[in-house]
């Protein structure tokens, strides 16, 4: 058995669980004033606006000076996750989009090796 695998799983929901502070920064209901800094990587926002939600939200406090980078690429993995409308799709469902993507990209180069009857064995000699 894998020791490892409960550090990764412990790694993965601080991962997830630190996404989800800045993500409801970014996109909560009551929470303008917040921006993304994509050169840095971390949330910016006036002193104001940070004092008034830290005094709400002490976890976010990390995060007033801290880079999180993985910022873009846990968005698209869990984003869908968190919506509330009715078209929502879950980590299950982009990842069997993925694969049938991968399934449709893989039978590309057999059709587009036919060449139309062209000979495939064509020397500048001739």
């Amino acid at each position: 058995m894998l020791k490892a695998k409960p550090n990764f799983e412990l790694r993965i929901r601080r991962l997830k669980r630190d996404w989800a502070i800045i993500y409801d920064m970014l996109s909560g209901k009551d929470n303008s004033g917040f921006g993304w800094d994509d050169y840095r990587q971390l949330v910016v926002a006036k002193d104001v606006v940070w004092n008034s939600y830290i005094s709400r939200h002490k976890e976010a406090g990390q995060f007033r000076h801290r880079s999180f980078p993985y910022y873009d690429q846990l968005t698209t993995i869990y984003a869908k996750d968190r919506a509330i409308e009715k078209n929502t799709h879950t980590t299950t469902d982009i990842v069997e989009e993925i694969y049938a993507k991968d399934i449709a990209t893989a039978n590309i180069p057999k059709e587009r090796n036919n060449y139309h009857g062209c000979k495939v064995d064509v020397s500048l000699d001739e």
